[in-house]
């Protein structure tokens, strides 16, 4: 049991770290391409950019989910999963809560599997905030800009 909670805050730390870095570039890219600052009103600009974002980050959040159905498919104890595909079937199941229950794993191998629904509650949390920060942030720059015009 040692073992799993040893890999489960192994994998979390290193999916909060692709989320945390994602995130920074994405602001970065944002900020640096100045798409914000010029939106006078909520058009298609507006539209496309939390479409990308919306793309963005949950290409980071499936990125995430991939590495923990890696990290199943690697480990030695889990037999459960033919091929690299399952894996990954099973740990975006988690990922997301959803929990068809169709594909388990073993008894003593579950608690990842515990380990992996808190990490994508809370990454895909982070995510959420990230989309409705981004919207905050669009309308208050869009009236801001409405107003000085």
């Amino acid at each position: 049991m040692l073992f799993n909670i040893s890999i489960g805050v192994l994998v979390i730390g290193i999916t909060i770290t692709i989320q945390a870095y994602g995130t920074r570039f994405w602001l970065n890219y944002i900020l640096n391409q100045n798409h914000v600052s010029t939106l006078v009103r909520f058009d298609r600009r507006v539209v496309k950019l939390m479409i990308m974002t919306a793309l963005f980050l949950l290409s980071l959040n499936f990125l995430e989910a991939m590495i923990w159905g890696v990290t199943y498919y690697l480990l030695p104890g889990i037999t459960e999963f033919q091929d690299l595909e399952k894996a990954i079937y099973f740990s975006l199941v988690t990922f997301t809560t959803l929990g068809y229950g169709e594909i388990t794993i073993g008894s003593s191998n579950r608690i990842l599997a515990g380990f992996e629904a808190m990490s994508g509650v809370l990454l895909l949390g982070w995510t959420t905030a990230m989309m409705f920060s981004m919207l905050q942030y669009i309308i208050k720059n869009t009236f801001k800009n409405k107003n000085k015009n």
